[in-house]
């Protein structure tokens, strides 16, 4: 699994109405304040025991203001589902997706981030996974870190 993590001072996430109707659209996700905007790429092989480690690290790893973690000073992370870090761009013009999970691998361990992030005792807001979304953000530094488990 694959994270880019933006420390950030409020970030959001929203969706254009779908053929649901337009309340199906608008902000899905955010958190408001010190927290992190969190891109989740999952990758062929990954397992909920790495989803598991992906979380433990999110909610312990000291970026946040001061050298704290999101644990130290109970800050929110927005977590969005994104296949597009695992994308190929070495050759040729187009980007390949090839490393990245396909839907039916990758969504329900994007899940499992949050839900081990929760039980952490995270306040965690997320994407909509699949739907092609908006992500505003006020990147606090700047200060951007990958982090792969």
């Amino acid at each position: 699994m694959r994270a880019v993590v933006q420390r950030v001072d409020g970030a959001s996430v929203s969706v254009a109405g779908t053929a649901d109707g337009p309340s199906a659209g608008g902000v899905v996700g955010e958190i408001v304040g010190e927290g992190l905007c969190v891109l989740v790429g999952v990758t062929h092989g990954d397992t909920p025991e790495k989803a598991a480690q992906l979380a433990r690290k999110l909610w312990s790893v000291r970026i946040l203001e001061g050298e704290k973690s999101c644990s130290d000073v109970n800050a929110p992370l927005l977590v969005i589902s994104q296949f597009t870090l695992y994308g190929d761009a070495r050759k040729g013009r187009r980007p390949t997706w090839n490393a990245a999970a396909p839907g039916e691998l990758a969504e329900p361990l994007v899940d499992e981030v949050v839900a081990r992030l929760r039980e952490l005792g995270a306040e965690v807001a997320t994407g909509r996974f699949g739907a092609d979304m908006r992500v505003s953000l006020t990147n606090h530094g700047p200060f951007t870190l990958i982090i792969e488990v």
